[in-house]
């Protein structure tokens, strides 16, 4: 039995530092290159199982150096890895990331091995899929592959935590949004997916409940979110911290939610412990490097408490 079944993408992060971000032909010097885990469907599940989720990853990595390293990090945050798929004939995922001073990075993501993950692997872990309380999907797998899983998790009774990320140029297919409970959304997937460019969180959320999700959170960085559900909308404070990379802080946030919900939180008390998760990644370098124990959480609160600093970014 698991708390939390992650199907999505796993790729190796290859990380660079600026001064600032090139413009369009220009040239830019950076930090030395650091290779990690990431990934948002990888990083969700290192997320879950730092915090004590019972946590399993179905994805797809290449027979290669990154592939293991992949494997290695989810071994190490203890997530079950038995139905991760090693396909040596592939490449594994890769994405670049570069980092700015405060923080905030630009990301290019090459799928690989992600590309390959089918419906008819889902199929095969369609017992893996029962055996979860909650099932968390991204977008950077096949969207086939995306709706298999959704609707297997449905026939299963599962619950299904759906982050459109990155946000399709199409709307959403409605079978997808209709086992959404929530769909975890950030301000840019929120303003593109409801269809208004303008408007408040609130009204984004309302929006996209009116579209078919079950239940919506609005992720606004170091400002917090705010949850939206049939008992209504709720918003849900930042917790103060000073960032110093927000790469994999969504993803922090989702892996989060997810292991809440499954233990049977109410989606604002699991969006309030989620928000402390995020701001807690913020606040390290890379992704999944960077996602708090519980241990690490309950300190981070403690120096909050006497150390107020700036608002997280993540």
């Amino acid at each position: 039995m698991y708390d939390v079944l992650v199907v999505g993408s796993a790729n190796a992060d290859l990380t660079v530092r600026v001064e600032r971000r090139p413009g369009a032909g220009e040239t830019v010097l950076g930090t030395d290159l650091v290779e990690s885990a990431g990934g948002k469907g990888a990083n969700q599940a290192a997320a879950a199982a730092r915090i004590g989720g019972r946590t399993a990853l179905l994805a797809r990595v290449g027979g290669d150096a990154f592939g293991e390293m992949l494997l290695a990090a989810q071994r190490a945050a203890g997530t079950d890895v038995a139905p991760v798929i090693v396909d040596d004939a592939a490449r594994s995922g890769t994405a670049m990331i570069i980092v700015d001073p405060d923080g905030d990075n630009s990301i290019v993501v090459s799928p690989g091995a992600n590309a390959t993950l089918s419906p008819r692997d889902v199929a095969a872990a369609q017992d893996t899929i029962a055996a979860a309380s909650v099932v968390s999907l991204q977008l950077e797998i096949p969207m086939e592959s995306v709706r298999a899983a959704a609707a297997a998790a449905e026939r299963a009774g599962t619950r299904v935590v759906l982050n459109p990320s990155p946000a399709p140029e199409a709307p959403l297919a409605p079978e997808l949004l209709a086992v959404a409970d929530p769909l975890v959304v950030n301000e840019h997937e929120a303003r593109q997916l409801s269809g208004r460019a303008d408007g408040s969180p609130a009204e984004w959320a309302r929006a996209l409940r009116e579209q078919g999700a079950r239940s919506v959170v609005v992720t606004l960085g170091g400002d917090g979110a705010l949850v939206l559900d049939a008992s209504g909308s709720e918003d849900i404070p930042g917790v103060r911290v000073k960032a110093v990379d927000t790469t994999g802080a969504g993803d922090a946030f989702t892996g989060a939610l997810a292991t809440r919900l499954a233990r049977g939180d109410a989606l604002p008390e699991a969006a309030r412990f989620a928000v402390r998760v995020g701001a807690a990644a913020v606040t390290k370098p890379g992704a999944q490097p960077s996602y708090p124990t519980l241990a690490e959480l309950a300190e981070l609160a403690e120096r909050a408490a006497t150390e107020p600093e700036e608002p997280s970014q993540g």
